[in-house]
């Protein structure tokens, strides 16, 4: 359910193309902490965890490019 909980944002961001009430810095920290989780799924060679953050990655991601894009 968290990996999914960031879907409505990211379809309602690429849908609107408006991100102004969204903060620059909590998706920045959030994408680097989803990123630290990914390598440390590698690390310990967990498939959930490494598939898991990809997704969240995918969605923190795109709307923190959306997020400069639209500034």
């Amino acid at each position: 359910m968290t990996t999914l909980a960031f879907l409505p944002q990211t379809i309602k961001t690429i849908k609107h193309k408006q991100t102004k009430d969204l903060s620059f810095w909590m998706y920045l920290i959030f994408t680097l902490g989803i990123s630290f989780w990914f390598v440390y799924g590698l690390f310990i060679n967990s498939l959930p965890i490494i598939l898991a953050n990809i997704v969240s990655f995918g969605f923190s991601f795109t709307i923190l490019m959306l997020k400069i894009k639209y500034k």
